[in-house]
This record gives C-alpha cells, sequence and structure tokens, in this order.
C-alpha cells in the first residue's frame, strides 16, 4: 500500500502515533481541530504582497535590511505549485509513498535556495514560539533537496501579529 505524507501528517505521527497508524491503516480520522479563517485570509494577503515584489526584483519593505543578501524566488509558475495544497513540493519513495509540502515562499542567496514561511498570529511572540514549527520547515528542506534543489542548512519564519489599526489618511 502507497501513502501521502505532508508535514502535518507527520506532526501527527510525532503528536499521536495511534492516531497516525488509525489514520494510514483503518481510515478513521483525528478529529478536525476549529481552524479560523483569519490566518487563511492573511495567508493569502501576504502571498500577493510578496508577490508584487517579487515581480519588481524588489524585497518588502520588511525585509529591507536582508537586502543584497537575498533575492525572492522568481519562477512564478513553479512557486504557484509548490504553494498549492494539493501538489506542493512532491517527491516518492522507493516503496511508492509519497511526501509533499506545500510552502509560502522561498529566497534565493546565490545559487541555493531558503524556505520562507510566513505565520500570522492574534498575540506577540513567546521565546519557544520558532520551536513549533520547526518540523515542517526541515521537511520543506528535506523535499527541496531531493528535488535536486541546493538549500541553505536553516530556513526563515516571518511573522506578523496586529498590535493596532492605523486610522485613515484621507
Amino acid at each position: 500500500m502507497q501513502y501521502k505524507f505532508s508535514p502535518s501528517s507527520l506532526s501527527l505521527l510525532k503528536d499521536c502515533p495511534r492516531c497516525f497508524w488509525l489514520h494510514f491503516n483503518k481510515s478513521i480520522k483525528h478529529p478536525e481541530t476549529f481552524f479560523p479563517s483569519l490566518p487563511s485570509g492573511m495567508d493569502k494577503i501576504l502571498k500577493e504582497h510578496f508577490d508584487r515584489f517579487m515581480k519588481r526584483g524588489e524585497l518588502p519593505p520588511e525585509l529591507q535590511k536582508l537586502n543584497g543578501e537575498v533575492k525572492l524566488f522568481d519562477d512564478e509558475e513553479l512557486l504557484k505549485v509548490w504553494r498549492s495544497n494539493f501538489k506542493g513540493i512532491p517527491w516518492t519513495d522507493k516503496k511508492g509513498n509519497l511526501f509533499h509540502g506545500a510552502i509560502d515562499n522561498l529566497f534565493k542567496k546565490g545559487k541555493k535556495l531558503i524556505v520562507l514561511d510566513y505565520k500570522t498570529r492574534g498575540f506577540p511572540l513567546k521565546e519557544d514560539t520558532h520551536e513549533h514549527y520547526q518540523d515542517q520547515m526541515d521537511i520543506h528542506n528535506f523535499l527541496l533537496r531531493k528535488n535536486g534543489y541546493e538549500t541553505e542548512d536553516y530556513t526563515s519564519l516571518l511573522f506578523y501579529h496586529p498590535y493596532n489599526v492605523e486610522e485613515s489618511l484621507k
């Protein structure tokens, strides 16, 4: 039997091995948790924001300090595929198991790629917040390497959280 794995299904293995086994062997799904629509809506807005700068060959203002060090990945069609939750970056092992993961974006640093993931939150970061995303980021790096791309040994997380609403300047 062949399986399809994603970062979230592999997270399930880590969090609840029994749930993972039931999901893949008995088709008994782990109960879905409530997922607020705000993060998915923000994800779309952030991708559009970054795409505008990518088309101009620039970094967005929040990343200007990296100017000259990295560029945004500029293959729009490939990025569209790799962002898709249904396709993502695929790799099939020798047993025919499919691994895939959808990314938000990539930096280019010379010939190497750096995974860039956006996270939106309703509150400021805690000291260990980034650790909750390590497996996801490692899997994305692994998939890029399995597809023949060179990557840096690190990835980038960019967190957005609101702290106020500015008044219109009309």
